[in-house]
């Protein structure tokens, strides 16, 4: 899988370079460039030279070194007929890259060749994933009856669009897994504990998926927010304390974290950059727009979990 994003950045870093429309070719050339060193040799590296260049890639998309040629290839008017006469039919492969996903988390780990599970367990998920999103491609480029390189070409074209916000995912997260070892997750696991009425398990619920969202709005990401709830009043109280089904917990709290990525303009991938690609007036209107699906699913989320988690 790291072998196929370092490939397909690389690809997007060339064709960057080529791309003469572009007045910053050469900046995003060199970040989508130093992206696939990151994925292809990452762990050949060292600890210094990946922090190097993680601060390349910051200083690249900090002083604006990226930039955007001429996106469209065909005019909106072609577009428009194209995918009027496929119709439906162009949410197959979008559609096909979960339902590979789950059919393959669930018999991939089980094949086995020569005694060898033929996708490492502890990562069947990944690797489904992985094979469903190819699966994808080659069922897109058959409906589009186009080249491989046109996969690419988009794909660059819409990583150009995206720009440096295309990482921040990646990024939160890694920020979370800092702040678990930073201790965070203690720290805040003591004050909630000395100062918040947490002796019933519905208040330890309320407030671990309240700081779910709140910490999500915070971060940006609710992978970044999770270790830190979890450390802080996911294990400590609604498993250990009170007995409650980890799985559980773990599914409706990072769902409650994502009511918090609905609202803040800090999950800017998700909020902030659809906004720009679609040219609204308004740069929150997305996050306007979900407010109110947020709340009623942080509602729920809630009650489910106070229902569910120490049900099993």
């Amino acid at each position: 899988m790291y072998a196929l994003a370092g490939a397909m950045f690389s690809a997007f870093a060339l064709l960057s370079v080529r791309d003469r429309s572009n007045p910053r070719r050469w900046g995003n050339g060199a970040f989508w460039g130093l992206l696939a060193v990151s994925f292809l040799f990452g762990s050949r590296i060292g600890d210094t030279a990946n922090g190097v260049l993680v601060v390349a890639l910051i200083v690249l998309g900090g002083t604006g070194a990226l930039g955007r040629g001429s996106t469209e290839r065909r005019s909106a008017e072609e577009r428009a007929q194209r995918a009027a006469r496929r119709g439906n039919a162009l949410l197959v492969p979008a559609l096909l890259i979960p339902l590979l996903a789950v059919i393959g988390t669930f018999t991939l780990g089980r094949i086995e060749v020569g005694g060898v599970p033929l996708a490492d367990p502890n990562n069947v998920t990944l690797i489904a994933l992985a094979v469903g999103i190819l699966v994808a491609l080659l069922v897109a480029l058959w409906q589009a009856k186009a080249p491989p390189q046109a996969a690419l070409e988009e794909g660059r074209r819409l990583a150009d669009m995206i720009g440096w916000a295309l990482m921040l995912p990646q990024l939160l997260a890694a920020l979370g897994a800092v702040f678990a070892l930073a201790g965070v997750g203690g720290a805040v696991g003591h004050v909630a504990t000395t100062w918040l009425p947490l002796g019933h398990p519905f208040a330890a619920v309320l407030v671990y998926c309240l700081g779910m969202a709140l910490f999500t709005m915070v971060m940006g990401n609710a992978f970044a927010a999770f270790p830190v709830m979890t450390a802080a009043i996911g294990v400590p109280l609604i498993v250990q304390r009170f007995g409650g089904d980890p799985a559980i917990m773990g599914a409706i709290g990072m769902l409650s974290g994502f009511c918090g990525t609905l609202v803040t303009p800090m999950a800017a991938n998700f909020n902030i950059v659809p906004a720009v690609l679609l040219e609204l007036p308004d740069r929150n209107a997305v996050i306007k727009v979900q407010i109110p699906t947020a709340i009623g699913l942080l509602a729920c989320n809630i009650v489910l979990m106070y229902v569910l988690v120490f049900r099993f």
